[in-house]
């Protein structure tokens, strides 16, 4: 796997120019020339990637990020933090196609600004690439304006001025990629609400066979099962339902104790352990919480 450690060591594998500014870049994506790789590679970097890119290839090929396919034929924005792995099978040398921008940022940039603090609570950096941003003409429009903004300040000469501009506008870039991603996840509403569906099969599923054993179900094992990252299961459902995966759970689990316990003779320690609780102390602290009774109060609404 090839580590790019700095914005320069990227630009010269690239056969692109010496950046500005070393720790921070931004470059027109046809300019970037591709790896004359013909088999897989894999590579990662120590900085923040931003890339607004349409690609096309003459033949297909197989782009991973992480675990996860990737299709680059559609126009996308996508955030790659550091130290995440990217991987890219080519099996015929082709031709390539692309048009775009490229922001590269290296944390140091960040150093003793507000952003530095605030810019991993995006969670679209822990997103896989096959959740990126679907942008719209106008978007698309919006964002090509604060790449060129980017690009105006960068290539200017550097005065105190210029680093808080640079900031303010990628400020901007990651506020509108934010109220971007809520419009897709309300306007893509057949492909979230199938996932709605998957999850809510998955929690039943979950809770009526041997799986309990295994204990509760984590966020992780959720979001792994539904082929999504826990962020953008969490963001969706945030947008979606106002809840997280963990609340969802949770509810889940409270509809199947209210089960048991109105219809079974079960004892509250024997539902417990059914449910996946290894104590049934917390089974009783979340279910009043949850329901202001008992597991004992709510089975005697029914006696």
């Amino acid at each position: 796997m090839k580590r790019f450690k700095t914005i320069s060591e990227f630009h010269q594998s690239r056969h692109l120019h010496t950046p500005e500014h070393p720790l921070i870049s931004i470059t027109e994506i046809d300019l970037v020339k591709q790896t004359d790789a013909t088999e897989s590679i894999s590579w990662c970097y120590d900085f923040y990637a931003v890339g607004m890119k349409r690609v096309s290839f003459s033949s297909p090929v197989n782009f991973r990020y992480g675990q996860q396919p990737f299709d680059f034929n559609e126009g996308i924005l996508s955030f790659v933090a550091p130290n995440q792995v990217m991987s890219l099978a080519i099996e015929n040398k082709q031709e390539v196609k692309q048009s775009g921008w490229l922001l590269l940022i290296h944390p140091d940039f960040l150093w003793n600004t507000a952003l530095s603090k605030s810019i991993r609570k995006y969670d679209f950096w822990d997103y896989a690439v096959h959740e990126s941003l679907f942008l719209s003409a106008k978007e698309e429009a919006i964002l090509i304006q604060i790449f060129q903004n980017i690009q105006q300040e960068y290539q200017a000469n550097i005065d105190r001025f210029s680093k808080q501009i640079i900031i303010s506008q990628i400020e901007g870039l990651l506020t509108y990629a934010d109220r971007f991603y809520h419009r897709q996840f309300i306007t893509r509403e057949k492909a979230n609400h199938q996932l709605l569906e998957k999850l809510e099969t998955l929690l039943d599923n979950y809770f009526c066979d041997e799986l309990i054993t295994k204990g509760l179900p984590t966020v992780q094992y959720i979001s792994e099962t539904l082929n999504v990252s826990p962020n953008y299961l969490r963001g969706l459902l945030k947008v979606l339902t106002g809840q997280n995966t963990q609340q969802l759970i949770h509810d889940k689990l409270i509809e199947k104790a209210k089960e048991k316990l109105s219809v079974t003779d079960f004892s509250i320690s024997e539902i417990a352990y059914a449910l996946g609780f290894e104590h049934p102390q917390s089974f009783t602290k979340l279910f009043k919480n949850k329901t202001n009774l008992s597991p004992l109060a709510y089975r005697q609404l029914f006696n």
